[in-house]
């Protein structure tokens, strides 16, 4: 069992508190719901629709090899656009103020291969609350002879991870539709985060288990037995379409907390980390390319990853007009909003980060919160 962490607001900030109620002024005076609007509904048509058009395609046109490998490659932007935009809002209950809105469009997580459990345990509780907290938030753990933490352990291999890292990013979501679920339903029973009854936790396997069936049987069976293909011309649509979501989905999270400037921090012997949550989030998180309106479309705000962290429960579509009150209030309490200009600046930063930390260098690295 892992050793529990508190954040202690030693110094009394009020910036969360002054934070909050500029955001809630924010949709009062407007008199606008934090929720989904019609920006939300068209998107969350269009990401479905740009997974399931090509899928239908495929299944009715008798496309050739090539347009079939194309369709798949178009369902693969559909996979992380419904990733980053749908679901994601949906498990946050962001999407809408209505619980079974919210479970509904949360389904869609399950109709492309994943566990809404096993996500929320990781995402919602472990990332959100100990973000680039080693062996807490689990997303910046070593991954095989990957290190995404100067906390990690060190493995000389890793000095060649600039070099093979993207190839372990393209197959994220093809590992998390196969067997990333299995695992971690065993390892967050180990841990103590799942904490169902015995007959709870056989439903919910039951559970993840008819939903992987569901997903391999339409997206694999289905295309063998319908269209008469061989396994082989299947599975290429299957791993392009999952190289192109996992390359999406790695490279955008990564943006948001493995760059420059982003701090990884240690908690005290006690468990504490002697810092604001509010503001340890603002320490450990960077947003990217705000003003690019088709990335903060298509992204589903996650180039907003810092206000997201901080609101979870309000929509990505108000992020842009949140983003200004957040800098502002960073600015009067004096901590750092961090935010890479664009797309390209940060992804250069995340390089510098990844070639550093395989070569054990850490030292341009803060392991330690600051306010400043």
């Amino acid at each position: 069992m892992l050793q529990k962490v508190k954040f202690t607001n030693k110094n009394k900030t009020q910036f969360f508190n002054t934070l909050k109620e500029r955001v809630d002024n924010y949709f009062i005076e407007n008199n606008i719901s934090q929720n989904a609007n019609a920006t939300m509904v068209f998107k969350t048509i269009f990401m479905l629709s740009l997974y399931f058009i090509p899928y239908f395609l495929i299944m009715t046109q008798g496309y050739s090899l090539l347009g079939m490998w194309l369709c798949s490659l178009v369902m693969g932007l559909g996979l992380a656009g419904i990733g980053m935009s749908i679901m994601h809002d949906a498990n946050h209950g962001a999407y809408s103020s209505n619980s079974f809105v919210n479970k509904l469009f949360s389904l869609s997580l399950s109709i492309v291969g994943g566990d809404n459990k096993n996500w929320k345990t990781q995402h919602n509780v472990l990332h959100h609350t100990y973000t680039n907290i080693y062996k807490h938030d689990k997303d910046i753990d070593n991954k095989v002879i990957m290190r995404f933490s100067p906390a990690g352990e060190y493995k000389k291999v890793q000095k060649f991870q600039i070099v093979y890292v993207f190839l372990f990013y393209s197959i994220m979501s093809l590992y998390w539709t196969t067997v990333k679920d299995f695992i971690q339903y065993f390892q967050f029973i180990r841990e103590g985060h799942n904490r169902e009854s015995k007959t709870d936790r056989i439903k919910t396997l039951l559970n993840i288990i008819a939903w992987k069936l569901f997903y391999w049987g339409y997206i694999i069976v289905l295309p063998v037995v319908l269209l008469h293909l061989n396994i082989g011309q299947v599975l290429l649509g299957f791993l392009s379409l999952h190289m192109v979501a996992g390359l999406i989905l790695s490279v955008v999270f990564q943006l948001a907390h493995i760059v420059e400037d982003t701090t990884f921090p240690v908690p005290d012997e006690k468990g504490n980390i002697e810092n604001e949550w509010a503001i340890h989030q603002l320490n450990t998180t960077a947003d990217f390319a705000t003003h690019n309106w088709f990335l903060t479309f298509f992204l589903g705000g996650l180039n907003f990853q810092a206000i997201h962290h901080l609101f979870p429960r309000i929509c990505h579509v108000h992020y842009p007009k949140i983003a200004p009150i957040v800098e502002q209030t960073a600015k009067e309490f004096g901590v750092k909003y961090l935010c890479n200009e664009s797309f390209g600046s940060a992804f250069l930063s995340h390089l510098r980060v990844i070639s550093r930390l395989g070569k054990n260098d850490t030292s341009f690295m803060a392991v330690a919160d600051s306010m400043g």
